[in-house]
């Protein structure tokens, strides 16, 4: 009787597919410009990936078919964007098994500072800040861990969104991870990603904690600390 492959008994899902579309360099680039949580048009995507519109095309479509990539039509305008906030953990999971890019500039050395320090990975903080964050709402038990990966909010945890103006009915109602652990490719340590902080991080930027700096990067206020400090100390509800 013929054994059945190795790769056959161990995963359950087959990986060909999502894996060459991904381990394309252009298609890559991409989906690492998507992974801002933009809608770009091809024009923007072809630019970035440094090839020609028509090549921009042919790919961007395999991504579509692919599922990786969905198109939103506005007017006459077609924007790209990433399927789901999955699409961008596996971007994320691809980086931190990937070498470093060799900094030959200290424009370069600088961006990739500030990459560490605080960015989007999609929707949500990610970098020192976004690991730091996770850090500290379970150091002030505002969250607990439901398994090795998931979260939930406590009751400290839930006046602490309410005070930042989260909307927890809404996130409740959500069919989205509410708040999972991503491991973080710059710090390999976890921040959190899912509803959440995705809900968190546009309250950060409504509010002038963070802004939006190039591409993924965030820049952090000169009093984000004190705000932070703030904001936390108030999670026994003493305020």
């Amino acid at each position: 009787m013929t054994s059945e492959p190795t790769a056959g008994r161990v995963l359950d899902r087959d990986l060909a597919p999502v894996a060459s579309l991904i381990g394309d360099p252009t298609r890559i680039v991409m989906l690492a410009a998507l992974a801002e949580g933009r809608s770009l048009p091809a024009g923007d995507l072809a630019r970035r990936a440094g090839v020609h519109p028509a090549t921009a095309t042919a790919h961007l479509r395999r991504l579509v078919e692919g599922g990786l990539v969905v198109v939103r039509s506005q007017g006459r305008h077609r924007y790209h964007e990433l399927a789901g906030p999955q699409v961008a953990a596996a971007v994320e999971a691809v980086a931190q098994l990937a070498p470093a890019t060799p900094v030959r500039s200290l424009r370069s050395d600088r961006a990739a500072r500030t990459l560490a320090e605080a960015r989007t990975c999609y929707d949500h903080l990610a970098g020192r800040r976004g690991v730091e964050l996770r850090d500290r709402l379970l150091a002030v038990d505002a969250l607990r861990m439901l398994d090795d990966r998931d979260h939930e909010l406590t009751a400290a945890g839930r006046r602490l969104m309410a005070d930042m103006g989260v909307e927890l009915p809404e996130l409740d109602r959500t069919r989205r991870v509410f708040a999972r652990t991503c491991l973080d490719w710059t710090q390999r340590r976890p921040h959190l990603a899912g509803a959440l902080p995705a809900a968190l991080t546009r309250r950060m930027l409504d509010l002038g904690w963070v802004s939006r700096a190039t591409g993924r990067s965030l820049r952090v206020a000169p009093d984000y600390d004190r705000r932070l400090d703030a904001w936390l100390s108030s999670s026994d509800g003493s305020r």
